[in-house]
């Protein structure tokens, strides 16, 4: 029991901790980290994919994703076993569709675009997955989490829709993914 928790928590709270000792060092040692983030449609931009979910417009904007981003990654791991895989899938897919549609001159750094992959993945899963639990997890993630929706929007300019946008159609994929892969691995349930 205590292994399977330290499984399921222990990578989300890695990366949150990664992110808060980021955001530390950008404030102790000014390096102007956040330039890091994805630059939309600029080659050297690219990087920004793997990086702007551990960099942070300070901490009130870090603070913001750290509780979203725990919750939702311990559920992703509980729900899929599959945390890494869906952080992964979640990071590249999202932050490359937030390079592509991003507004021209901008940089988005953030962990939101992965906490709205948690989401749509939960989702996604859940009901993919036609399993008691998931489907649950998928609701209370709803119930939660639906207020996520307007983030979608580009109704505040200083919010990157386009990376929440990029995100959840990320965990939508991902989760739709991992959930047929697991329905056709069941052998009570024939593959579709």
């Amino acid at each position: 029991m205590r292994r399977h928790t330290v499984r399921v928590v222990g990578p989300p709270v890695a990366l949150v901790t990664l992110m808060w000792v980021v955001e530390i060092v950008d404030l102790l040692i000014p390096l102007r980290l956040d330039a890091f983030g994805i630059r939309p449609r600029q080659l050297d931009g690219l990087w920004g994919v793997l990086t702007a979910p551990f960099l942070h417009l300070g901490f009130a904007h870090l603070i913001a994703n750290s509780g979203a981003f725990l919750v939702l990654g311990v559920l992703v791991g509980l729900v899929s076993g599959r945390f890494w895989t869906v952080f992964a899938g979640v990071t590249v897919l999202g932050g490359l569709g937030t390079w592509l549609i991003g507004d021209s001159g901008s940089v988005h750094v953030g962990a939101s675009g992965v906490v709205y992959g948690f989401a749509a993945f939960a989702l996604a899963y859940g009901f993919t997955a036609r399993r008691f639990g998931p489907a649950l997890a998928a609701l209370i993630v709803l119930v939660l989490y639906g207020g996520l929706a307007v983030g979608v929007l580009p109704v505040n300019p200083f919010v990157s829709w386009q990376g929440h946008l990029s995100g959840a159609v990320a965990g939508v994929v991902v989760g739709v993914l991992l959930a047929r892969r697991a329905r056709a691995h069941r052998p009570d349930y024939p593959p579709t």
